[in-house]
């Protein structure tokens, strides 16, 4: 259901470039997540972004559906390669 009452049209982003069966799971997995987000009847996946985090948030779960496989693999292999805490010579 889409409502767009209380909200800044500003932060209110509309995700393209999705099958529908896609745009109701990124729905269902962004309202898991408390951020906002309609399905409205004319097809669009419209979402609220109030902060760095939720941007980062819809980024990132958007991704997991558009995405190509190798590509979040690599992802993947990149984050386990990452150093979280540095090693210091002593």
């Amino acid at each position: 259901m889409y409502s767009n009452h209380n909200h800044n049209p500003q932060d209110l982003i509309t995700v393209v470039n999705v099958s529908q069966i896609d745009r109701w799971l990124i729905h269902r997995r962004l309202q898991e997540l408390n951020i906002n987000s309609w399905c409205p009847p004319n097809g669009e996946l419209l979402v609220e972004i109030k902060n760095y985090v939720d941007g980062i948030l819809v980024h990132s779960t958007v991704k997991q559906f558009v995405a190509p496989r190798k590509e979040l693999v690599d992802w993947l292999d990149r984050c386990w390669e990452l150093e979280v805490f540095p090693k210091y010579n002593h």
